[in-house]
């Protein structure tokens, strides 16, 4: 684990006088950004003796509240756990009102305990780390997909598209639509320029297959940590981009019944210290070292499922033709599957991880996705023969769609437990299941337009 050198806050507090105040966030298992609005005159201390934060922060629900059952509330006291800065992370935040910093920080391995193995960041770290110590070194890109959506909703309380430049809501998908693009040139500059400050790589824009949703790409890293990084931070930028706009930017897997779901899709390979990538070949279907990955991410996906989808919502968007996958498939150049080799020159032979929602932990997704592909390559799992046409209509061992079989699955898992780590397991497990039980046990509108009449 790397933290930043104190040089870097004293560079950017000299660049940037007009800066009073800075964001300091740490992710949580929910892919929660949490922290601290600080002053500038704290920055130093934070690089020098690092920043405490309690334990607890790291045993939240989705909705910020204690879960007792981590261990990391009462049991330890809320203890103080001490944080340290990222390298890089140290920037401006351009769409505030007023000059702003914004700074990532993690939990240092033994001045965070007892909270450090639940940092998500760290579980990433690990699996990393493994992974080089075999000789391979993980080359990833992070693509969301989010839904552009007006802070007003609709007559009937629903929420809705953002009204365009045109002053029109859109209603029809139009995907890969350029005047859709255009009609919202004002918040896609914003978040470009936003993003150039920050550093961030982000390349093409795309209408997706909803009114209202936009991807846009992140060029891929040779080093998969600071892909994941930048992809954090990216979802950050975006939300603070639309906000600043009057408009929300919603990362939800499905919101809408009968619109297309947002995905989280993460583009990896393996490569040599050199930088050679390990997947390259001629063959469309890549190396064998590439095909045992998938068949170690088709080995380890029901285990892992409740950490690509870790919601509700997330299965909501396992629909056939929706461009959600629904099996433990892989194909090449194919979007009906789960595992995509996208075509190519052979030097770019890579895998698509489908799965996930966009609502997922980036870090945790990415964690279990190369765990997954470090026990095919292990053991050398054979993912069977590549499907061809209509990945829907050729499935044979589907997906569960629902939360409480992927959490059992989890629960039950010694790969998981490996794999994540015990301790942080416990915390999430935790979490989810304290999360399951709220959300059942909520009666709303459905309920009542089901069963208020006529049960």
């Amino acid at each position: 684990m790397q933290f930043a050198d104190i040089q870097e806050a004293r560079e950017f507090l000299a660049a940037h006088p007009e800066v009073r105040s800075l964001e300091l966030m740490l992710i949580d298992a929910n892919g929660v950004p949490r922290g601290k609005l600080l002053h500038r005159d704290e920055l130093l201390a934070i690089y020098e003796n690092g920043r405490p934060l309690p334990s607890s922060i790291l045993a939240l629900t989705i909705q910020g509240e204690d879960v007792e059952d981590s261990g990391l509330v009462w049991e330890v006291a809320d203890a103080d756990c001490w944080t340290y800065p990222l390298p890089g992370s140290l920037t401006l935040q351009p769409w505030r009102a007023t000059p702003t910093g914004q700074l990532q920080v993690s939990m240092h391995p033994q001045k965070g305990l007892p909270a450090s193995p639940a940092d998500p960041r760290h579980v990433l770290v690990r699996a990393i780390d493994r992974l080089k110590a075999d000789g391979y070194h993980p080359v990833m890109a992070v693509e969301l997909e989010f839904y552009l959506l007006d802070k007003q909703r609709d007559a009937h309380g629903r929420p809705q598209p953002a009204l365009q430049m045109n002053g029109v809501r859109p209603q029809a998908p139009q995907v890969y639509g350029v005047l859709e693009l255009e009609q919202q040139q004002a918040f896609l500059d914003d978040l470009y320029a936003a993003c150039a400050v920050q550093g961030l790589p982000v390349r093409t824009a795309i209408s997706e297959y909803a009114p209202g949703q936009l991807e846009l790409t992140l060029e891929h890293r040779f080093d998969a940590l600071q892909a994941v990084d930048e992809g954090v931070r990216y979802k950050r930028l975006v939300k603070g981009v639309a906000n600043k706009h009057g408009l929300q930017a919603c990362f939800m897997a499905k919101p809408f019944g009968d619109q297309a779901g947002s995905g989280l899709h993460l583009h990896v390979s393996l490569a040599d210290a050199a930088g050679n990538n390990l997947y390259a070949s001629d063959d469309p279907q890549g190396t064998p070292l590439l095909r045992h990955s998938i068949g170690g991410m088709m080995a380890s996906l029901l285990d892992s499922l409740a950490i690509f989808c870790p919601n509700a919502n997330s299965f909501r968007r396992f629909q056939a033709n929706s461009y959600a996958p629904l099996a433990k498939s892989w194909g090449v150049n194919n979007r009906t599957v789960s595992f995509r080799v996208p075509g190519g020159p052979a030097n770019s032979r890579h895998i698509e991880h489908r799965i996930c929602g966009a609502d997922a932990n980036p870090y945790l997704a990415a964690a279990a996705l190369l765990a997954g592909i470090h026990q095919g390559i292990r053991e050398q799992i054979d993912p069977g023969p590549a499907i061809v046409g209509n990945g829907y209509e050729q499935a044979k061992e589907f997906l569960p769609t629902d939360w409480l079989t992927a959490l059992q699955a989890l629960e039950r898992s010694s790969w998981a437990r490996e794999a994540l780590g015990e301790e942080f397991l416990k915390v999430f497990l935790a979490i989810k299941w304290r999360e399951y039980r709220q959300f059942m046990a909520e009666v709303g509108e459905q309920d009542w337009r089901w069963y208020l009449s006529h049960a």
